[in-house]
């Protein structure tokens, strides 16, 4: 990265992406600065990544930036923008706050060179998932930049903003919706007679060791289920009741559950 990025907000999504781009670049500490009000999360990211964090004045670190990342509580956006207004109108403004809309976040920094992005809590350990959607065209350069910032915590797509809630619903939630599995299946366990240390083990290795074989093996998930299922053995036994209780059924109205709650939230 030749130029400064500004972080407005230095939360635990911030210090992440901060700290993915110096792990893999220890040179991008140069070009790294972070704002942020509360002492706690400043103290935080200045640990984790090397980089400097201000808190007293914004402005001065907004004229200096090439590329701006919001990385605020959605009912601070407002309140983290308003000095950027009029500052940012050269700049490549990426934010990751949840629900705040392209025209939205055109309006509150004067740029048109705006993306919105929804990641995913992997994004802590560099095994995020992210769908960004332009305000308009965007340039080579800036999709590349954008790209550059995302691919240091995982993985990056480009879609529509209409795609978006959909997204939120899915990869956005998704996290807390496999953790849930995980811990039914170690619950699974326990009741079976497991000490709840190895079950908890098992079903997270489990997990982990499903999703790469399907990230990696180019089949569909279908097929490798049935590569475990023998006719009349246990597996299938097991997915016998998973189907009585509707178990893909559950998963999938989560993802619409969590999606239209999304849209609700954008629209406030």
């Amino acid at each position: 990265m030749d130029d400064k990025i500004l972080f407005i907000g230095a939360g635990k999504m911030a210090t992440a992406i901060a700290g993915g781009m110096t792990m893999r670049n220890p040179e991008d500490r140069m070009h790294i600065v972070a704002f942020d009000p509360n002492p706690k999360a400043a103290s935080a990211f200045a640990a984790a990544t090397g980089c400097p964090v201000f808190s007293d004045d914004v402005k001065p670190l907004v004229t200096g930036a090439a590329t701006i990342l919001v990385a605020v509580k959605p009912q601070y956006l407002k309140v983290a923008l308003s000095p950027v207004f009029g500052l940012a109108d050269d700049k490549l403004v990426i934010s990751i706050v949840a629900g705040a809309e392209l025209a939205s976040l055109v309006e509150l920094t004067g740029s048109n060179r705006v993306v919105r992005v929804m990641p995913n809590t992997p994004a802590l350990v560099g095994e995020g998932v992210s769908v960004y959607a332009a305000a308009g065209e965007l340039a080579k350069a800036d999709a590349a930049t954008v790209e550059s910032v995302l691919g240091a915590v995982g993985k990056a797509f480009r879609g529509e903003e209409r795609w978006l809630n959909a997204v939120t619903g899915l990869s956005g939630s998704g996290p807390a919706y496999v953790l849930e599995f995980i811990m039914a299946l170690a619950d699974g366990g326990v009741r079976e007679g497991l000490p709840r240390d190895l079950a908890l083990e098992l079903a997270i290795r489990t997990v982990i060791g499903s999703a790469k074989l399907a990230a990696e093996s180019g089949l569909h998930p279908a097929v490798l289920r049935d590569q475990v299922i023998s006719p009349g053995g246990t597996t299938a036994a097991g997915v016998a009741e998973l189907d009585r209780s509707a178990f893909r059924s559950a998963v999938a109205e989560a993802v619409v559950a969590a999606s239209r709650r999304s849209a609700e939230l954008g629209k406030r």
